[in-house]
């Protein structure tokens, strides 16, 4: 059942389009991988689905009784957030505020939801270290904790590998497949063609050109011998 329907969407800015007419559904379950190149609209695309800035035209619905509240969300990091002076159990703990409505306080099930989170991501030995004072991966393993603690459903992925050395890459694309396996429904922007090709079951390409469909029909597709000839694959 879809959990994500995306019908006829224009995505832009100030009423400029970066990109139009683009229609794609995510599955329950299903590992949605969003190429492109640089300046296609794969950032833009994903602050429009998490509601954080609003479509040109189009509409974006959820199935299967998920909640806008209930997706869960790493970012690209900046270098203020890489410098965040809170220790890795606010942070997490952080990842259910969704939940809280008006309420100041976190639950017990909220805690608990928190620490199985961190004990999920190997990093429970972490708990009250200060954030910025952490490596690039254990930070994205703390945000990716972070994100976790809002859903047990859909988790959106903004370049989670950006900036980590190979080992540190593969590490956490080993922890998301790990979600993955147990139903999280994952949806990832990256460069990584290889890693796409690896693990996605689904390929959203956009840019000049747009293609949704199998990781099977993508290879067979111009979009991806495109895609090749224009250097972006890593």
């Amino acid at each position: 059942m879809a959990q994500l329907i995306c019908r006829d969407l224009a995505l832009g800015y100030d009423g400029g389009a970066i990109l139009e007419h683009l229609n794609f559904e995510v599955n329950a379950g299903e590992y949605l991988c969003i190429l492109g190149e640089n300046g296609s609209g794969k950032s833009t695309l994903m602050r429009t689905l998490l509601g954080l800035q609003p479509p040109l035209s189009g509409e974006i619905r959820t199935g299967d009784g998920l909640a806008h509240n209930e997706i869960g969300y790493l970012p690209q990091q900046t270098v203020v957030q890489r410098d965040f002076p809170a220790s890795v159990w606010e942070i997490v703990l952080s990842g259910c505020q969704g939940g809280c409505g008006m309420r100041p306080f976190y639950t017990k099930e909220e805690k608990a939801r928190a620490a199985e989170a961190m004990e999920t991501l190997s990093i429970t030995p972490l708990t009250k270290r200060c954030y910025r004072e952490l490596s690039g991966g254990q930070q994205q393993r703390v945000l990716l904790a972070r994100a976790l603690c809002a859903t047990r459903k859909l988790l959106l992925l903004d370049e989670p590998v950006a900036g980590l050395d190979p080992r540190v890459t593969q590490e956490l694309y080993a922890l998301i497949r790990k979600l993955h396996a147990r139903g999280i429904t994952i949806i990832m922007i990256s460069h990584d063609l290889h890693a796409a090709l690896e693990d996605a079951d689904h390929i959203l390409h956009i840019g000049s050109t747009v293609f949704f469909g199998t990781k099977a029909d993508y290879l067979q597709s111009d979009c991806y011998r495109g895609f090749l000839k224009g250097g972006d694959a890593q």
